[in-house]
């Protein structure tokens, strides 16, 4: 069987690339090694945050600026067609300093990011009582960034498993890419169950994108950043926006839910959760909202972020060639999925030469 577009990796870049193409009228393989969304898509907390992120101009800086303000229309336009809810909150987030030189360094940063549209409001220790219900430690300094979101990428997964089947995309699940051969106007597909024509691809395969050979090019190396995750139960609204202090992060679902993270280690694929690290991310999450301290985690988890030789994610087109690539996105896969699947469905379909109704409404 041939398609007009055969995607490797259904993780929430893939999918929602699947997604974008079947909307714009082509034939769309969606191919998973496991099951669509089963690794860092679903592992992710779903933090939209380039307030903890963006620390000065940069293309994929304002790619990531811009994907954010494509959110709230992406989760829209995803219910619609799906039917399936999606938790996405607006609800900003508070970065502590515990100390007055931290305190300086997020005054410097804030500046310079206002300067590129993020905006922050300095807050007091009043302020910090009313915005998280369960009570905060006492900081030297914070700011409110009223514009970070989060969203629930697990939720997201399942709706594009709807969209995607609605649209009539082919979800082809336990079935590995081992090569891509691509030639002037099509992509030969060599899969452990045969061998797909299709007139382009895409290699959206996450940390796993450099075990698919792609004949005759040499791409960036993308290899796997395990980090682990925990989570609590608590009520509903006790923790509201997100809170972070360097690299420990809380963010609340709306039934409660609390995912505390999170660690950055080289360690291959190694799926085992460490109870060390998991009970730093404890001691660190319990240091910023005390309340923790008293409680057992109810989850404890690891994923691999797709992190690419660089620090640059590989997004768009390989050359002249009919093969797209989408990988690398490291820590901002959920955030950077609306835009990435904008660009690359917009340059696909555009290639094809297929007039589309919903590419002439693309922003």
């Amino acid at each position: 069987m041939s398609y007009d577009v055969v995607i490797a990796g259904a993780g929430i870049i893939g999918s929602s690339i699947a997604w974008r193409l079947a909307q714009g009228g082509l034939h769309v393989a969606l191919f998973d090694a496991g099951r669509m969304g089963n690794e860092a898509s679903s592992a992710g907390a779903g933090m939209l945050a380039p307030g903890g992120e963006i620390e000065g101009r940069s293309p994929w800086n304002d790619f990531a600026l811009e994907s954010l303000r494509l959110y709230p229309d992406f989760v829209a336009e995803l219910h619609s067609d799906s039917g399936c809810a999606i938790d996405f909150q607006v609800l900003g987030a508070v970065e502590l300093a515990l100390y007055e030189d931290q305190w300086r360094a997020l005054e410097a940063r804030a500046r310079v990011q206002a300067s590129l549209g993020i905006p922050s409001i300095p807050m007091s220790p009043n302020d910090l009582k009313k915005q998280v219900a369960l009570g905060l430690r006492e900081a030297a300094g914070a700011l409110f960034y009223p514009k970070d979101a989060h969203v629930d990428p697990r939720q997201v997964m399942y709706a594009l498993r709807s969209a995607c089947l609605k649209r009539e995309v082919a979800i082809l699940e336990g079935v590995r890419v081992k090569e891509m051969r691509p030639k002037r106007n099509s992509v030969e597909v060599l899969t452990d169950q045969g061998v797909i024509e299709s007139a382009a691809a895409v290699l959206a395969a996450g940390a796993w994108s450099s075990e698919i050979t792609v004949a005759g090019q040499s791409l960036p190396r993308a290899y796997p950043v395990r980090g682990h995750l925990i989570g609590f139960r608590l009520e509903p609204g006790s923790v509201g926006s997100i809170v972070r202090q360097g690299q420990t992060y809380l963010l609340q679902r709306t039934n409660g839910f609390t995912i505390a993270g999170s660690s950055a280690e080289h360690a291959g694929f190694n799926r085992s959760v460490d109870m060390v690290t998991a009970g730093q991310i404890h001691a660190r999450a319990a240091e910023l909202l005390p309340a923790l301290g008293m409680l057992m985690p109810e989850e404890r988890w690891v994923g691999f972020r797709p992190a690419v030789e660089g620090d640059t994610p590989a997004v768009g087109r390989a050359g002249s060639l009919p093969l797209w690539l989408a990988y690398g996105h490291y820590r901002n896969g959920i955030l950077l999925a609306p835009a990435t699947a904008e660009r690359v469905a917009r340059e696909i379909i555009s290639s094809s030469g297929k007039s589309s109704s919903w590419l002439g409404g693309m922003r």
